[in-house]
């Protein structure tokens, strides 16, 4: 195994319950010592008691000092008052300083805060809780910040240190660093409503596909809701091929006019710059091309097999963006007298969805269709990644 795998493991440990348990067991085996050698010195002389009271407590203390070391987490004790009387490899990082020893009281953090973001004074931590109050502290959360502005979430947990008797002589306490648990807990709380989000409008989509379809027969009107839900399929195959970042302009005409140009000679020409769409736009947008599209192959150029379509698309003046569509060489067109069902879900997918205006204009050799709307409706904007 390389040596990332290692250290991924190596933090994960860190961050997880072993770590935890493994704390407990030191602490818990610390103090359980303590009684065990104030027992066994009772029964020697006076003399000897003292020389071993002192070789022993050097001893102990040398011991659990290495134990909390090699811990891969946050680790550091203090005496009755508070005073840090020493710390790990792993707190200094996690500090991003290094306190002074019987000097700096309570924690050796720049500053903490509470989980809501809170300041949090040094005095009423959970290390100074457990000291005052001379008890274990646990199911707490809160935040260290770094001399560097940077800021760590954590878990900590105070535990204190008793003599023989029973005697308060001080506390360990071990902060277990779960920043990127928050982060991750974030992420999730940021893509679920991101679903939420998409999901709406998705189904206000939906909605607008159906409200705005009519048919003389209940099969046409099948047929045209089909069609429609196809190419907003369409449109989602290409977004989840992205993890929802969005959808290039390009490859959603080509997709919808792909039986128009296998030829040599294809009969749908296409120009204009890369442009990703976001999931509102793409779909709105492939909406339109699926009615343009039918239109023209029913009624249009691509109903005649000299007929031929050009698409354009560009930025225009004032944050503006310009998608052109042009037909040619197909049966004479005239004006309708009211406005069809295809021409009326064009306007309503990119008015109402998108703020933007479209122009038809019927010449004697082809459609032409302008969709004019704000860059800024249409374009990806940076988000979060699925």
């Amino acid at each position: 195994m390389g040596s990332g795998f290692q250290v991924e493991q190596f933090f994960m440990w860190a961050t997880s319950e072993l770590a935890t348990a493994e704390f407990e067991r030191i602490v818990e085996a610390h103090n359980r010592t303590v009684l065990e050698d104030e027992a066994r010195l009772q029964l020697e002389s006076e003399i000897d008691a003292h020389k071993r009271i002192e070789v022993t407590l050097r001893e102990r203390a040398r011991r659990f000092r290495e134990l909390l070391d090699a811990l891969p987490a946050a680790v550091y004790t203090t005496d009755a008052a508070g005073r840090i009387t020493f710390y790990n490899r792993a707190a200094v990082e996690m500090w991003g300083c290094r306190p002074e020893l019987g000097q700096t009281q309570w924690c050796g953090s720049w500053r903490l805060y509470w989980p809501d973001g809170r300041p949090m004074r040094h005095d009423e931590c959970p290390m100074a809780v457990a000291l005052k109050e001379n008890r274990t502290v646990r199911g707490t959360e809160a935040i260290a910040e770094r001399p560097d502005g940077t800021r760590v979430s954590f878990i900590p947990y105070p535990t204190p240190l008793r003599d023989g008797s029973g005697a308060l002589i001080g506390a360990v306490n071990m902060l277990v660093d779960i920043t990127d648990r928050k982060q991750f807990e974030e992420r999730v709380m940021m893509l679920a409503g991101e679903v939420v989000h998409r999901a709406n409008n998705l189904l206000a989509v939906v909605q607008a596909t159906v409200r705005l379809t009519e048919a003389r027969t209940v099969q046409e009107l099948k047929e045209a809701i089909q069609g429609r839900i196809q190419a907003l399929g369409h449109a989602h195959a290409l977004l989840a091929q992205s993890r929802w970042s969005g959808a290039e302009l390009q490859q959603l005409v080509e997709d919808e006019l792909a039986p128009y140009r296998r030829s040599q000679e294809p009969r749908a020409r296409l120009s204009g710059p890369k442009l990703v769409l976001d999931p509102r736009a793409a779909q709105s947008m492939a909406m339109a091309l699926h009615e343009l599209t039918t239109n023209a192959a029913k009624y249009g150029s691509l109903s005649t097999p000299a007929g031929t379509v050009e698409i354009e698309w560009d930025y225009g003046p004032n944050g503006r963006f310009v998608f052109r569509w042009a037909e040619a060489r197909g049966p004479t067109v005239r004006s309708p007298r009211r406005r069809g069902f295809g021409t009326s879900v064009i306007v309503g997918m990119i008015r109402d969805q998108l703020d933007g205006d479209v122009r038809f204009e019927w010449r004697k050799e082809g459609l032409v269709c302008e969709i004019n709307l704000p860059a800024d409706k249409l374009e990806r904007a940076p988000g979060i990644s699925a």
